[in-house]
């Protein structure tokens, strides 16, 4: 009996990996009969979709009522398994440039300096509640670059002006920090491991950190980096000398810029342990099992690019598979990348929408028919 692993992340705007997997194994099973074994396993970065990946698994869905980057309620999820006492978060559920249109803020309008991270404290402090005690942060897409003050804030941190005031929200109030006392932080922190899934590896500060490069696409101004950056230079400053470490020893690791500087908080204050945002998704939903006996893996996202090879979960599939000795082919809507560059991470043949339908609009609002049809194609070739 064939046995296939469908590995596929979301394919971004159009349509879920479960969504993927289920139209290629429609496809699959129409060509070659039920007698095929196909095994779909979810998969992500570490950022957006991760929760689903966790759900599909022994994972439950859990809705809290936290703060939005601009302060507003919104509903945020994340995935729990009480046996494990695992929760899996992604940051953008509390703080995510989606979230900014529910906030009332013009998209076009946006403030990264203002906006704040303090929805995901509260979804900690929620999974606290619920007995975790490992929490598992998947970075990216946040609104936020306030280097995770929002987030210590919410979680008991006391970041005080001269006044004794608490600071404003968002990275523009730091610019006032004079203070940090981590006393009163919820005692519960002390007894729960944090794993960071992020492939981001800037700097808190700098040309390469938070504000500089990550700052203009949240609606930092030119003009505004400068001061964002310093801001957050004075706060980390701060935190690391209540941590007692050396300056620096946290905001210039590598990751410490991404979400717009939780990672940078959650590593020196959480604890927090960086790992690959792919690797780590890979890991916790069983990859490596599924490979047993497995013929053939299919991966794939919604773009081929550059990225593609730098470690995203197409490209650590292939490699894992290939370690394996599974060989792995892909599926995409659109592509960037020449064969040669699509086999350099182990991948030998890859097929997009666009070579079905090559309307990118009609790839987008309606995959899952052509992705049948490329199920059907893929089983053809076996």
């Amino acid at each position: 009996m064939t046995r296939i692993v469908i590995a596929c992340d979301k394919f971004k705007g159009s349509a879920t990996a479960s969504g993927i997997s289920g139209a290629l194994s429609r496809g699959i099973v129409d060509y070659l009969g039920p007698e095929v074994d196909i095994v779909s396993v979810p998969v992500a970065d570490g950022g957006d979709g991760t929760i689903d990946a966790a759900l599909s698994i022994s994972y439950e869905k859990h809705i809290s009522r936290v703060s939005g980057p601009y302060g507003v309620p919104t509903d945020a999820a994340y995935a729990y398994d009480s046996v494990t006492r695992t929760a899996v978060l992604e940051v953008a559920e509390a703080c995510g440039l989606r979230l900014v249109d529910a906030d009332g803020v013009d998209s076009g309008a946006i403030d990264g300096t203002t906006a704040r991270t303090d929805g995901v404290g509260q979804l900690i402090t929620d999974a606290l509640d619920r007995g975790a005690r490992k929490i598992i942060l998947g970075l990216g897409g946040s609104a936020t670059s306030d280097g995770g003050a929002g987030m210590l804030a919410a979680l008991g941190a006391q970041l005080l002006t001269h006044a004794g005031a608490p600071v404003d929200p968002g990275g523009a109030g730091l610019a006032e920090i004079a203070s940090v006392t981590l006393d009163s932080l919820d005692d519960r922190l002390a007894e729960a491991d944090f794993i960071i899934a992020s492939d981001v590896t800037n700097p808190l500060c700098g040309a390469e950190g938070a504000a500089a490069v990550y700052g203009p696409q949240k609606g930092v101004g030119e003009s505004q980096v400068p001061t964002l950056d310093a801001a957050l230079g004075r706060y980390a400053e701060l935190i690391e000398h209540a941590m007692g470490a050396h300056p620096g020893a946290f905001s210039s690791a590598s990751g410490a810029g991404a979400a717009g500087g939780l990672g940078f908080a959650s590593a020196a204050v959480l604890g927090g342990v960086m790992q690959s945002g792919a690797d780590l998704v890979l890991d916790l939903v069983g990859f490596d099992d599924a490979l047993k006996g497995a013929d053939l893996v299919i991966t794939g996202e919604g773009r081929f690019d550059s990225q593609t090879l730098q470690g995203k979960a197409p490209a650590r599939v292939s490699e894992r598979a290939r370690e394996a000795g599974v060989r792995t082919i892909a599926v995409c809507g659109t592509s960037d990348l020449s064969d040669e560059q699509v086999r350099s991470v182990g991948i030998e043949q890859l097929f997009a929408l666009t070579d079905v339908d090559p309307d990118v609009r009609r790839c987008i609002a309606d995959p899952l028919p052509l992705m049948e049809g490329l199920g059907r194609q893929i089983a053809a070739g076996l």
